[in-house]
């Protein structure tokens, strides 16, 4: 993998190296306990920043994979690909190729646009949750400071994240429009999972894990939204307590590679909502990488207008998203015949079809250890 470094071996198990208010740590804590094997969840201390993660990592992030050969990965998606080279069986990706576009498309979907909603409950109303989250952030800091000196470090440690949100497009105009899709999708999902345990069947699949990220860490967990999730969509309540407890390598995919119509409505929100933003940024990733031959493509790349829930408002121009949309791309392009065909007539009914037919010039890969991308 591009983002694995190894220097000498350890005795231990897997480690994963993040934190229960983390919204990536929660996508891959889900997938390493669906998949039965042996981890130990370590909390990201100031000192495991500083001693283990930036060293090997090159940045401070969670979460962070740490194999019992000393191989350090980082990005869930490629933890979860890493993992599933290791351990194939049973397979998180569905084999039906109209499942796997479907779970592509959604774990992009949780990964890149349900984090909108997802800073949103936390930072916008962190004074009606003031001291939950301060508590967390320095309890995963440091686990042995007092409640009180944990609050204060809190206070500081939150700061660049409650400051950013208006970047990620979480303004006083756009809000209402977030509920609203928000809320929209938390009525889908929960009609969805009053009939079915996972997105694609009894076993949950790639995109399930990608949803988990969102709907526990911030929107399944904070107490507000929390709050919200079990009094308007129970089901998908039920549905985070699965994915946080589920029964190892269990369940099966749908017969006969079948998307239930249930999902169609999800499917056509991020359809109407996420790839309009995400196909901008693949045409802004072009543009600079035309005009900057050889450059480092910088995360962001200046803001541009997106819509959410009837509401128009601005966000930054995530470079990084290109490479999760073009797991999605790939996959399409790949698809023949009547497989094609199937993938077709389920686009266009959901208003897809020409952002998957998106021209990708420039393909994207993720640099060794880093965030940034590069020109492949």
């Amino acid at each position: 993998m591009s983002s694995v470094s190894s220097t000498h071996p350890t005795s231990t198990p897997y480690t994963l190296y993040g934190g229960e208010l983390s919204l990536y740590t929660g996508k891959a804590r889900s997938y390493l306990r669906y998949k039965g094997l042996d981890f130990e969840e370590k909390p990201a201390t100031r000192q495991v920043y500083k001693e283990f993660i930036v060293p090997r990592v090159g940045a401070a992030i969670v979460p962070v994979l740490q194999t019992p050969q000393d191989e350090v990965v980082q990005d869930t998606t490629d933890i979860i690909d890493f993992l599933e080279a290791r351990h194939p069986e049973p397979p998180v990706y569905p084999g039906g190729p109209l499942q796997r576009l479907v779970a592509l498309m959604l774990e992009f979907y949780g990964d890149e646009w349900l984090v909108i909603p997802a800073m949103h409950y936390r930072w916008s109303v962190v004074d009606q949750q003031y001291d939950f989250i301060m508590r967390e952030f320095g309890a995963m800091s440091d686990p042995d400071a007092s409640e009180e000196e944990q609050i204060r470090l809190g206070e500081k440690l939150c700061a660049p994240f409650r400051g950013s949100i208006s970047a990620l497009g979480v303004t006083a105009e756009t809000i209402p429009g977030i509920e609203r899709a928000y809320a929209d999708t938390l009525a889908d999902l929960d009609a969805h999972f009053a009939q079915y345990d996972f997105l694609l069947g009894s076993r949950p699949s790639i995109g399930d894990f990608g949803l988990i990220g969102p709907l526990y860490a911030h929107l399944g967990r904070d107490p507000v939204p929390r709050a919200l999730m079990e009094r308007t969509a129970p089901n998908v309540y039920a549905w985070v307590q699965r994915m946080n407890a589920p029964k190892p390598r269990s369940g099966e995919f749908l017969a006969d590679d079948r998307v239930p119509d249930t999902l169609l409505p999800i499917l056509a929100t991020m359809c109407r909502e996420h790839l309009p933003d995400a196909v901008d940024v693949v045409t802004h990733n072009a543009q600079w990488l035309a005009a900057n031959p050889g450059g480092s493509l910088p995360r962001v790349l200046g803001f541009h207008p997106f819509t959410t829930g009837g509401a128009t408002g601005t966000r930054f121009i995530n470079s990084y998203s290109q490479w999760m949309f073009q797991r999605c791309l790939d996959h399409y392009a790949g698809l023949e015949g009547e497989d094609r065909q199937r993938a077709d007539t389920l686009l266009t009914s959901v208003g897809g079809l020409q952002a998957l037919r998106t021209p990708i010039g420039h393909r994207l890969r993720r640099q060794p250890g880093q965030l940034e991308l590069v020109e492949s």
